[in-house]
């Protein structure tokens, strides 16, 4: 069994939970409020293809190299958004957090950090990680941003790195939060997230 074992991870406001199939009507209209397959340099699923989404996620934490998560808002009971641990690597104890998004009316409300200090407090004091990373395309200054804010440092970027469903190449900025790092920016997103309150 892979070292990912799905685990629901929950704060007061949030909750996050092992993506299933039958979270796919609450993610369509969680992916309708914004619209945001239509920014360009993102890749959240349309409607039409959020089975499809779903799927690919699940048939890849069968392989033992992700764990998908459903975000739902606590307070409104609504699904929100989705959020993945990927690129797994059990031997060197490194775990990407990324394949992020969430409704527009999620944007700017401190969600985002919660969100991401639950899955860093697991990598780092479940999992033991030695090093937590980020990605995200060099143009999406808002993901970089919340990159930044909570506490990742970055390591370079990755050009030409990926192609775009538009066909356009993806400069990708690579960042990570280090194990040694861990208690400094658990205290950071702890004094974050209680400004949000």
């Amino acid at each position: 069994m892979s070292w990912l074992s799905p685990e629901i991870l929950n704060d007061e406001r949030v909750q996050l939970l092992p993506l299933v199939p039958e979270h796919e009507a609450g993610l369509i209209e969680a992916a309708k409020d914004g619209e945001l397959w239509k920014l360009w340099y993102t890749t959240v699923p349309t409607p039409d293809a959020m089975g499809a989404e779903i799927r690919r996620r699940l048939s890849l934490q069968e392989t033992g190299s992700m764990l998908p998560y459903t975000i739902l808002d606590r307070v409104s009971g609504a699904l929100i958004g989705m959020t993945t641990f990927m690129n797994a690597d059990g031997v060197n104890k490194r775990v990407e957090i990324g394949n992020t998004w969430y409704a527009k009316r999620a944007h700017r409300t401190g969600i985002n950090r919660r969100c991401k200090k639950l899955m860093l407090a697991h990598a780092f004091e479940e999992w033991a990680c030695i090093a937590v990373e980020f990605r995200t395309h060099f143009f999406n200054r808002q993901s970089r941003t919340a990159i930044e804010r909570l506490g990742a440092k970055m390591d370079g970027i990755l050009r030409n790195h990926m192609v775009m469903p538009d066909g356009t190449l993806r400069d990708t900025c690579v960042y990570s939060i280090l194990q040694s790092e861990w208690p400094t920016v658990k205290s950071h997103l702890t004094y974050q997230v209680s400004r949000t309150e």
